[in-house]
């Protein structure tokens, strides 16, 4: 787990965007079964919430790998949100609020799919979009320095660090793809006529804007990873392998808290064996 999360500073370009691994569907399987028991102890317990938070660029697996690795956790137990451009009603609140609201109950699994971090990604690589936000500090374009994005930084820690401090575990992906395997799926997605809902061609025109992405991912992996919310840079382009991965982490990460469902009262204990004759005399 320790060689994709992010300790100290790093420099994304030295991270490795492949790996495959064996019988990765048999082992994925397995885990699916085992993060199914860990939520339905979880639910039973009742101190607790799971924040899952996935980023990466386009066509980087985000939805899939929510589908293969979350397709066993009882329906009921899971909620995934996806943050698509604020709605005129979100743009009245300040920019955690949407997020804030969508928080998983204590019980449940809750799935950003697009995070709070496209306040610090997208809006840093379109500052006009930030302009649109009309907050006091954002008067212009020409203000929006990183002094600003490095500010929305620490209000996304103090985010973190409070909704941590009251039960819910924080556990934050970056799916790491490649250019070269971007392009890849690109074309697929215009070659198989099934796939074609999927393009746009402002896929195209964020893809020029490659560097400055990884750029501005590099900055919050580095300043955003903290104990209590760690980040994780998941190799992408091996899909089956991103999913083994995320899963892996996940239910490591579980396993450490010892999820126990609450006993029976005393007073019902000491009952059982009366309950249980009272049902079979029926």
């Amino acid at each position: 787990m320790n060689m994709y999360k992010v300790i100290n500073t790093i420099n994304l370009s030295e991270f490795s965007t492949k790996e495959t691994v064996e019988k990765v569907e048999k082992k994925l399987k397995k885990l699916r079964k085992e993060l199914s028991k860990l939520q339905d102890a979880m639910y039973a317990e009742g101190k607790y919430a799971v924040l899952i938070c996935i980023q990466g660029m386009d066509t980087s697996g985000k939805d899939s790998l929510i589908r293969e690795v979350f397709k066993d956790v009882n329906a009921q137990g899971i909620e995934v949100t996806s943050f698509k451009v604020p709605s005129e009603l979100e743009k009245k609140h300040d920019y955690l609020w949407r997020h804030y609201i969508a928080l998983p109950e204590r019980g449940k699994i809750g799935i950003f799919n697009r995070t709070h971090y496209e306040n610090v990604l997208v809006t840093r690589v379109h500052p006009e979009y930030i302009v649109e936000e009309k907050i006091p500090a954002a008067t212009s374009v020409d203000v929006l320095d990183d002094a600003f994005f490095n500010h929305r930084m620490e209000e996304i820690n103090n985010f973190e660090k409070h909704i941590a401090d009251n039960g819910i575990i924080i556990l934050k992906f970056f799916l790491n793809l490649s250019k070269e395997e971007q392009k890849n799926r690109l074309l697929r997605r215009l070659r198989l006529k099934e796939k074609n809902w999927k393009f746009s061609p402002g896929d195209l025109k964020e893809r020029k804007l490659w560097d400055e992405y990884q750029f501005c991912y590099q900055e919050l992996l580095n300043k955003t990873s903290k104990e209590h919310a760690p980040w994780f840079v998941i190799p992408a382009d091996d899909k089956h392998t991103t999913r083994l991965k995320v899963a892996e982490i996940i239910v490591e990460t579980l396993d450490t808290y010892n999820f126990k469902e609450p006993e029976l009262p005393e007073k019902y204990k000491v009952e059982i064996s009366n309950y249980k004759k009272q049902l079979e005399s029926e």
